[in-house]
């Protein structure tokens, strides 16, 4: 299940990739130059994905499988 964490509305470019990297903010990269776009500050939990999704908003996912 997707969970939204923040509504950022980020327009997002297609020649750029979007992520939300070590410290929790988001930012973008093209052609290995890497700039932050906002700083958010997330708590990255273990076994969570976290993306940028199609509205411009930071969200996760689970993604570890439980056995």
């Amino acid at each position: 299940m997707i969970e939204k964490i923040y509504k950022l509305g980020i327009h997002v470019e297609k020649e750029y990739l979007y992520f939300v990297d070590e410290e929790g903010d988001v930012s973008r990269i093209k052609d290995l130059a890497q700039e932050k776009v906002v700083k958010v500050g997330i708590k990255k939990q273990p076994g969570y994905t976290y993306f940028i999704d199609k509205e411009g908003d930071v969200s996760c996912m689970k993604t570890s499988i439980e056995k």
